[in-house]
């Protein structure tokens, strides 16, 4: 069997071994940092650049939804001339309607009323 004695390495080889084991730890320790380091530097780069590109993909959104909105008002704009124009032409045809048949013109208007007293009386 074998005693503590037999497993421990001798004190001249520990004392060596450990400096020795020390430093190679601390090295490892030293290396360590600067992935570390090397890592955080990566990362803050990846997110300026992240950063940057949502921006722009931002800005883009931005412009495109602009220029919709004002060929969306453009067309709200044509469609609200167009339907003014055609109350006007019917405003005028109806008016032209009136000068050359007054009577019939009170006459339509008279039984237009009456519908609507009919209607509203319950």
């Amino acid at each position: 069997m074998a005693t503590t004695s037999d497993m421990a390495p001798s004190g001249r080889k520990a004392g060596n071994g450990g400096a020795a084991a020390k430093a190679k730890t601390e090295i490892r320790e030293q290396e360590l940092e600067a992935q570390v380091a090397q890592l955080q530097a990566d990362i803050r780069a990846i997110s300026d650049t992240l950063g940057k590109l949502t921006g722009e993909k931002v800005e883009g959104a931005r412009a495109l939804a602009t220029n919709e909105v004002k060929q969306l008002q453009a067309r709200g704009q044509h469609m609200l001339d167009d339907a003014q124009e055609q109350v006007s032409q019917a405003e005028k045809q109806l008016k032209d309607s009136i000068r050359e048949k007054p009577l019939t013109a009170v006459a339509a208007a008279a039984g237009i009323g009456f519908v609507f007293a009919l209607l509203t009386r319950h």
